[in-house]
């Protein structure tokens, strides 16, 4: 591991034969993505050895109001250009094309982009094409990979409620028309507060890794920990391995001073077990 402190934590594993014993047997991991997206990360980490304890510190939940979305929908002859930056977002927008009787029809004249494989997958399974997915699968590189061909172009961004602005700032200063709608709402789960603290209570139960897949679940992990305002890690968390899905949630750890341990060079939930496996195996 790279920071103090964390080195000797997987000397359990190192203890016993390789051949004998799964690359994560008797690590515990904290995971904690919301609850109906948590159980495939958690079934492959178990698949690894893992203990995995699943607490989640984010929530999906509908928009206020459907209408924006729906009046997107209806309009969509209208856009050059659909942006989905997650397979919630495709998920929550096919139920409204399906409620307003639209079918995948009335998208076949837009270029669809996706961030990453995982949007890119739920958007395909539903029998349309993905025209771009870019290189790093953050927001940066979709506006990288668009920003020579929305000059002039009007662009429908489907996306949580509270997200970075980077792709409709960016797309903006490139000439392109972007509207901006919500397709649902990210929250924190109160059940959690308790959970989580009861699990980073005892020393000998703690986690020895807790996995963070968006900025979102960084900042309502500080939340249901109550340590807003901190300059340093905490001390509950001093032996525990933070890990992180990619470069943005891993600046919202840094931002709020908790420090990354383990980031994976796949900006996905494979490259985020890849990174913790490697990670112990070097340990």
């Amino acid at each position: 591991m790279t920071r103090g402190g964390r080195t000797g934590m997987f000397a359990k594993w190192q203890s016993k034969p390789s051949k004998t014993i799964k690359p994560l047997s008797g690590i515990r991991v904290l995971v904690g993505r919301a609850r109906h997206q948590a159980g495939s990360l958690a079934t492959q980490l178990r698949k690894l050895g893992a203990q995995v304890l699943e607490i989640p510190f984010i929530d999906i939940r509908k928009p206020r109001s459907f209408r924006p979305l729906d009046t997107a929908l209806q309009q969509l002859c209208d856009y050059d250009c659909l942006i989905l930056t997650s397979a919630n977002g495709v998920e929550a927008m096919w139920e409204r094309l399906s409620r307003l009787r639209l079918t995948k029809k009335s998208l076949r004249n837009l270029k669809i982009a996706a961030i990453g494989p995982a949007t890119k997958k739920a958007i395909e399974k539903r029998g349309v094409r993905v025209d771009v997915v870019p290189e790093e699968y953050i927001a940066e590189s979709v506006v990288k990979s668009l920003r020579k061909q929305v000059k002039g172009k009007r662009v429908l961004l489907v996306r949580a409620k509270v997200a970075r602005d980077v792709i409709p700032s960016e797309l903006r200063k490139a000439g392109a028309q972007v509207e901006v709608v919500e397709a649902y709402e990210t929250v924190i789960p109160k059940a959690s507060r308790k959970r989580l603290r009861v699990a980073l209570k005892n020393p000998a139960r703690r986690p020895d890794v807790i996995t963070f897949t968006s900025s979102s679940t960084v900042r309502n992990f500080v939340s249901l920990l109550g340590v807003r305002g901190v300059s340093k890690r905490p001390a509950v968390l001093a032996a525990t391995v933070l890990a992180s899905i990619g470069p943005v949630t891993s600046s919202t750890l840094r931002e709020l001073h908790l420090g990354v341990d383990v980031e994976a060079e796949e900006y996905t939930i494979p490259g985020l077990i890849a990174a913790i496996v490697s990670t112990t195996v070097r340990s």
